[in-house]
Order: C-alpha cells, then structure tokens, then sequence
C-alpha cells in the first residue's frame, strides 16, 4: 500500500469538524494509548510468562500508524518527510552505523 492512500483511508475515518486542538490531543493521545498496547503485550511475554501474540501486536502497530498518520497530516507534514528526516538524523547520529561510544558521547541535539 502506497502513502498516499493510507493517509486517505486514515482521514476517511477521522470526525471533518475536528479542529486542530482536537486533532493534536486525539493524535498524541492515541499514539501514547497505542504504543503503550506494544509495550503491554511484550511485558506480558517477558515478564509474566504470557506467549507473544504476534497478530495482535501486528494490529496496535498498525494502529499506532494511524495516529502517526493522524499527526503528520494535521501537522501537515508529509509522512515521506518525517521519514528522510529521521534517517538523516540517524546517518549524522550514526555515520558507520550504531555504536555505544557514539551513543553515550553525542550531542542531545544530534
């Protein structure tokens, strides 16, 4: 599926008379509350003998995509931009790739 048409499924699903305020509460609100469904089920595998259930997991990302989604077009960023910003990001964090010394010694900012 392309971006463009996941970003106009997202929005077929969104309430029209929202106004920003809203859309930024909802979207920052449910992106924590999805996330945080993530985080539950991996918990419940490590530390409370529960097996992964990896279907499910599979759901909350994709509903954690939504509200990215959600986020980027009321911010009005293209999600593609988001995107290369991050790598960037991470090819100035990490030129040669990953490293604990890189990691533990960079700039907050970086």
């Amino acid at each position: 599926m392309d971006l463009e048409t996941y970003r106009t499924d997202v929005l077929r699903t969104v309430r029209p008379e929202m106004g920003e305020r809203d859309r930024l509460l909802l979207g920052a609100l449910g992106l924590a509350g999805e996330a945080g469904e993530v985080a539950d089920s991996l918990k419940k595998m490590l530390f409370h003998g529960h097996p992964l259930d990896t279907d499910a997991v599979r759901d909350e990302l994709g509903d954690v995509m939504w509200y990215v989604m959600f986020l980027c077009d009321t911010l009005d960023f293209p999600l593609e931009d988001v995107l290369a910003a991050n790598v960037a990001k991470r090819a100035r964090r990490y030129p040669d790739g990953f490293s604990e010394e890189r990691s533990r010694n960079r700039h907050p900012r970086e």
